[in-house]
């Protein structure tokens, strides 16, 4: 199973932007999908997750304005990112717990997508 990320870059303030997170593989069953992030000198921040049946859950800072959805015949999970503020700039994961046959349920991570605010 592998987990690609795409449409970081750089944006200007309150501006909108989405990233992507494509996964593909064998035969397998996507779970809890979350969304963290890292700005520099920080530890990573979970900025929400999205459950099997679509239940969302989003952190005090991005609330109101990020979304996480996910389409399940193309196996890809999104972040709409509305009304950016420079401190949301940060290098943004993916992480999908999966099922697969023969396996215990197991978590997989994007490669990380830069996202720059700026003001």
């Amino acid at each position: 199973v592998q987990l690609v990320e795409s449409g970081g870059g750089l944006v200007l303030a309150v501006g909108p932007l989405r990233l992507s997170c494509g996964i593909s593989g064998s035969t397998f069953t996507l779970c809890t999908s979350r969304w963290l992030r890292q700005a520099p000198g920080k530890r990573h921040e979970l900025v929400g997750f999205i459950t099997r049946i679509d239940s969302r859950t989003y952190s005090d800072s991005v609330k109101g304005r990020f979304t996480i959805s996910r389409d399940n015949v193309k196996n890809t999970v999104y972040l709409q990112m509305n009304s950016l503020k420079h401190e949301d700039t940060a290098v943004y994961y993916c992480n999908a717990e999966i099922e697969e046959v023969g396996y215990l349920r197991r978590a997989y991570w994007g490669q990380g997508a830069q996202v720059t605010v700026s003001s």
